[in-house]
């Protein structure tokens, strides 16, 4: 049975993992996932936050508003940040599931996606050094 920290190490790690794969995704031009792995990342970092503040289980779930707002981290969030959260909210479902894949492609473009990427990125080392004891 793992304890708290290695618990926030874990999702630390899987998040890292999943930065790489995102990188991957934006090099081949692979669109879709690099919305959904971004989600991913942001996903397993609010739920690492969630256990070192907690100290227990987050709820299942992949909503990163909720995640944001169980953990306490949605108190310390600038509009910037609230709004990148927003951003990739639809991502986790749409990447996955397309309604219309030409039109998800028309949004998540090469620019859009090195955007996306970089806030992601700039988020998640964020939330990593909150946590930094």
């Amino acid at each position: 049975m793992m304890n708290v920290d290695e618990k926030v190490e874990y999702w630390l790690d899987i998040a890292s993992y999943d930065l790489k794969t995102a990188q991957s995704m934006l090099r081949a031009k692979r669109f879709l996932y690099v919305g959904f792995m971004c989600h991913l990342v942001i996903e397993k970092a609010l739920k690492a936050y969630y256990w070192d503040k907690k100290r227990e289980e987050p709820e299942y779930t992949h909503n990163l508003i909720r995640l944001c707002e169980i953990s306490g981290l949605n108190e310390i969030l600038s509009e910037n940040q609230k709004q990148f959260v927003d951003t990739l909210m639809p991502l986790n479902i749409e990447a996955r599931y397309p309604k219309d894949k030409r039109l998800l492609l028309k949004e998540l473009n090469n620019k859009k996606c090195k955007e996306i990427f970089k806030e992601k990125k700039e988020f998640y080392k964020w939330i990593v050094k909150l946590l930094k004891r």
